[in-house]
C-alpha cells in the first residue's frame, strides 16, 4: 500500500527504513531520496514508523 501517493513511497519501504535509519517520518523520506509535497501523509506515515520500530524493539 503507498503511504505517500505524492512520492509513491509504499509503507513496506517506509518499515524498512525505519527499522534500518533513525530519525522522523520526514527524515526517512529524505533518506529514500524524497520530501514531504501536500504533508497530509505524515501522521500516518509517523504511526508506520513507531510501530515499525517497537516490533524491532519487542
Amino acid at each position: 500500500m503507498y503511504i505517500c501517493i505524492c512520492n509513491a513511497i509504499r509503507e513496506k519501504d517506509l518499515r524498512r527504513a525505519a527499522c534500518e535509519q533513525g530519525g522522523d517520518a520526514e527524515s526517512l523520506y529524505a533518506k529514500l531520496g524524497f520530501a514531504p509535497q501536500c504533508r497530509q501523509c505524515l501522521e500516518d506515515a509517523e504511526q508506520i514508523v513507531a510501530e515499525a520500530r517497537s516490533c524491532v524493539a519487542a
